[in-house]
Formats: C-alpha cells, sequence, structure tokens
C-alpha cells in the first residue's frame, strides 16, 4: 500500500484498510489462541518464560512501528509509537489492579495466568467498544476534543489528589456489584477446582472463585477504558491505530505481570506520573480544539508529546527507586 493511501471514514483519516484491519485482527486471534493453549494446562510461570513472551511482545510493535514509518511514513510511525507508550504506562497501573485482585481472591499462582488471560480478553473487547464510540464521537465535531480534554483532565487530578494523600489502590470485593449480583443468582464454592468456571456441587451448578476473581478483572477493566481510549486519542485520530495501541499493549500484560510481579509495589510515584502525562494530553486535546476555533492557538506535536511521556516515565522510575533506597537506610541509633 503507497504511503499516501490513508482512508477517509467519514471525515476521520485512517491508514486501516479493509486488508489491513483483517491482517491485525486475525494475527490477534492467534496470539490469543497461542495464549490460551499455553494457559491450558495450569502451572506456575518462571521467570525465564515470562522474560521470554515479554521480550517476545516488545518487538511486535516495534516491527509493527517499523512496517508502518516504511509504508505510511515517519509522522503515522511516530503517532503509534507515542500511543502505545501511552497505553503502555497505563496498562503498568493496570496491572497493579490485577495484582491485588489475584490477591484478594487468594487466586493460586498456577492459575493467576488464567485470570489474567481472560482479563485481557475483556479489555481488548471493551476498548474496541470505546474506540468505536470515540471514533463515532469524532465525526460529530471538533467539541469532542473537548469532551475528551476535559476527561483526561478531571481523572489526572483525581489520580494526582490520591497518589498526594498517600492512598494506594485498594479492592473491596464485598463492595462490587458484579460479584454481589452473581452471588445472589448462583451459589459459589468455597474452594477453586482447577480452572473450570463452573462446576456442579449438591446436585446443583455452582461458580467457582476463579469466576468470580475473572469477573472482577472484567469490572476493573472498565474503567480503565474510560481512560484509556481517550489518551491515545489525544495522541491520534487514526481508529485503527487506536486500536493498534491499545492491543499490542494489552497482549503482552500477562507475561509482563510475572516480570514485574515483584516491582509493582516499587513504583511508588507512578501515579504521579500517569497523572502528568494525562493532563498533558487532556491539555493537548484542548489546545487542538481551541486551535479548531482561533488558529492562532497553537498545537503540540506528537514528537514533543512522544518526548515529554518517556521524561515523565524516566523521571518517577527514578524518583521511585531513590525513595525507596533511602527507605532502606537504617536510621542512625540515638546519641
Amino acid at each position: 500500500m503507497p504511503a499516501e493511501a490513508i482512508l477517509p471514514i467519514d471525515d476521520l483519516e485512517t491508514i486501516g484498510s479493509p486488508k489491513l484491519w483483517t491482517i491485525t485482527v486475525a494475527a490477534l486471534m492467534v496470539l490469543l489462541a497461542v495464549d490460551f493453549v499455553l494457559t491450558r494446562r495450569p502451572h506456575e510461570v518462571r521467570m525465564r518464560e515470562a522474560v521470554g513472551w515479554s521480550v517476545f511482545y516488545l518487538m511486535l510493535p516495534l516491527l509493527f512501528g517499523v512496517y508502518v514509518w516504511g509504508v505510511f511514513g515517519s509522522g503515522v510511525a511516530v503517532e503509534f509509537l507515542t500511543g502505545y507508550v501511552v497505553e503502555k504506562s497505563l496498562s503498568v497501573d493496570n496491572l497493579f489492579v490485577f495484582m491485588l485482585l489475584l490477591s484478594a481472591f487468594a487466586v493460586p499462582s498456577v492459575l493467576a495466568q488464567r485470570v489474567l488471560l481472560y482479563g485481557i480478553i475483556g479489555a481488548l473487547v471493551l476498548r474496541a467498544i470505546f474506540i468505536a464510540l470515540g471514533a463515532a464521537v469524532l465525526r460529530s465535531g471538533t467539541w469532542a476534543f473537548l469532551l475528551f480534554g476535559g476527561i483526561l483532565i478531571v481523572t489526572a487530578w483525581k489520580i494526582l489528589k490520591d497518589a498526594l494523600r498517600g492512598q494506594e489502590h485498594k479492592v473491596d470485593i464485598s463492595s462490587m456489584r458484579s460479584i454481589r449480583l452473581l452471588r445472589r443468582f448462583m451459589p459459589v464454592t468455597d474452594d477453586y477446582h482447577g480452572s473450570h468456571l463452573v462446576v456442579r456441587e449438591n446436585g446443583r451448578r455452582a461458580l467457582t472463585p476463579l469466576a468470580l476473581a475473572i469477573v472482577a478483572v472484567f469490572a476493573t477493566d472498565i474503567v480503565f477504558a474510560v481512560d484509556s481510549v481517550p489518551a491515545v486519542y489525544g495522541v491520534t485520530e487514526d481508529p485503527f491505530l487506536v486500536f493498534a495501541t491499545n492491543a499490542f499493549a494489552l497482549l503482552g500484560l500477562r507475561a509482563l505481570y510475572f516480570v514485574l510481579l515483584g516491582v509493582l509495589t516499587k513504583l511508588r510515584h507512578l501515579n504521579h506520573g500517569l497523572s502528568v502525562i494525562l493532563a498533558f494530553i487532556g491539555t493537548k486535546l484542548v489546545l487542538h480544539w481551541a486551535h479548531g476555533v482561533w488558529t492562532w492557538v497553537p498545537e503540540i506535536p506528537t514528537p514533543i508529546s512522544l518526548g515529554v511521556i518517556v521524561v515523565v516515565l524516566i523521571t518517577v522510575t527514578i524518583t521511585s527507586v531513590h525513595a525507596n533506597r533511602r527507605d532502606a537506610k537504617p536510621s542512625a541509633p540515638p546519641a
């Protein structure tokens, strides 16, 4: 496909031809099927296995970025790479919540990857729905950029306020409506039964705790989709690129979870950084809307956005490491 073959879809430009959409979705289904086969037999994930799959899923978006660069030009490739970095940083926060849910439901380590896989599939479905809704909103007028920008700025303020107060992620299973609804209509077994979601107990069907854990993960996916989709639309208006960045960021989450399992709790300043990133992208969207109304209003180029996001992520990582080392030092005994 030539570089200039960018298809307009109701005033939205996209590189997503029917052929490219078909290949992308088919490849996604194959990768999910492979993941499903790998998790069919429960087993504890070794670090070597997790690192190998993490590297594999990191190479996929890089190779796709090279393809986009060669076919559609550097501008589109930078948009894809920036969107991917945004999604990957947000997905790390998603992983932290997954970790809390797995702990709250006391999910055996051999079943953790199956729960994560179902969570990733649910997240992909929800992101696809939100991406389609976002594209429809963008086609309705430039006011959508103001709406998305406002959502991100409000979310950034909430995250920053909680981070400054020292409030960590909390999971209260008893308060989740989806869990209470399931318990009302179906009994739940006390113990896990391998990878089974439904078993027959005392002559009637009953859910296993594994089913409840998967539903809880799916419920949290809805909250993250509300933030992540507008964030990527702040980088690119191409629905295909938005979907591709979400898909590539989510695919490697299962393996990345086991790599970062001991590191997630040490990224104490991650939420500070995510609030800055979301506020920055929200401001970028508001400026984009304002530029359409008043042409003298400046816009933030995508390469600058990528640079700001990378700098923020590096900064919060360094400050987190420094804070952890400072707290690890034994205090001097009183004289």
